[in-house]
């Protein structure tokens, strides 16, 4: 349950007025905005892996979604874009609550821009991605930026690759493409808006992991009765180039009321491990994020909204 607090403002006019969960595990925040408007970041890490090894910051890029994924109660109602200084506000946030001098010390230091909103449908991104690197003193500082790859932003995703190849080379960027169903027409059924093609985000990741980089990953949350197979990924994905990511559908509102069940039960590893072997086996270096089911109490984990229905 949210807690109602009176934070401070910041100079993006971001007033944190709640929050709820564990320092030890995960916290929401939910704040205000100058128009009225209230968004949610979180702050998380990974137990028994210490805050001081690896932090994760995940913030919000839209005031709301338009794309409306049935499984994620994020949307709500649909109130435009965030500025790049109420992006900022949002980790400055966190981040002067714990490191004052804006100095974070953590190997791995991880922003991901998955909270509230589809981040390539706000070019205040690619501005916030710019300007992440000199604004602190985080050696560990790793990008993520999870897209549905909607249609009509070519732009941004092109000037997203020349951003990353003179900010982020190395590995020091994460590129995550949520594809949820290997199947294009049952996609649309989790993603109900236009986007690009596979092959065109097959093209575009190919392009996009240059030498030294991290790998594209795929994103799966898969619901079933939905196909999910490996080989058919495996004809257009290029397993050098692409990992696989398997996740639960969380247990969002929206969830229940479409009547989605999810693929992936956390509490059932057989079943678990089986699916992410037949993708082990298609090529795929496949990652299994389960995540602490206590976050599921907190309202922290991917599509869930902890201030309100959606």
């Amino acid at each position: 349950m949210v807690q109602v607090t009176e934070g401070p403002t910041t100079a993006a006019r971001l007033r944190v007025v709640g929050t709820c969960g564990d320092d030890e595990l995960a916290r929401v925040f939910v704040a205000e905005l100058a128009d009225g408007a209230r968004i949610e970041f979180v702050e998380s890490v990974q137990p028994p892996i210490p805050r001081e090894s690896k932090w994760v910051l995940i913030v919000s890029t839209l005031k709301g979604c338009p794309i409306r994924c049935p499984f994620c109660d994020a949307g709500g109602r649909y109130r435009g874009q965030l500025s790049a200084e109420e992006i900022l506000g949002q980790i400055d946030y966190l981040i002067r609550r714990r490191h004052p001098d804006g100095r974070v010390p953590a190997p791995k230091f991880k922003i991901q821009f998955a909270r509230m909103g589809e981040p390539a449908l706000n070019d205040a991104v690619l501005e916030v991605l710019e300007t992440l690197p000199g604004r602190y003193d985080a050696p560990g500082l790793l990008p993520s930026l999870s897209t549905v790859a909607p249609s009509g932003r070519e732009a941004f995703f092109a000037r997203l690759l020349e951003i990353k190849r003179r900010r982020y080379g190395g590995g020091r960027f994460q590129m995550q493409f949520s594809l949820h169903s290997t199947d294009e027409r049952a996609r649309r059924q989790l993603v109900p808006a236009p986007t690009w093609s596979f092959a065109e985000i097959a093209a575009y990741g190919e392009r996009f992991a240059g030498p030294g980089d991290r790998r594209v990953t795929l994103n799966f949350a898969p619901a079933a009765g939905l196909p999910l197979e490996p080989r058919d990924l495996r004809a257009l994905f290029d397993p050098a180039c692409f990992a696989v990511k398997l996740t639960p559908i969380n247990p969002t509102r929206a969830a229940a009321r479409a009547g989605l069940r999810g693929l992936i039960d956390p509490l059932a590893a057989g079943p678990t491990e089986a699916l992410a072997a037949r993708f082990r086996e298609a090529g795929f270096e496949t990652i299994l994020s389960i995540g602490d089911l206590r976050e599921n109490g907190i309202g922290s984990n991917c599509g869930m909204y902890a201030g309100g229905s959606g």
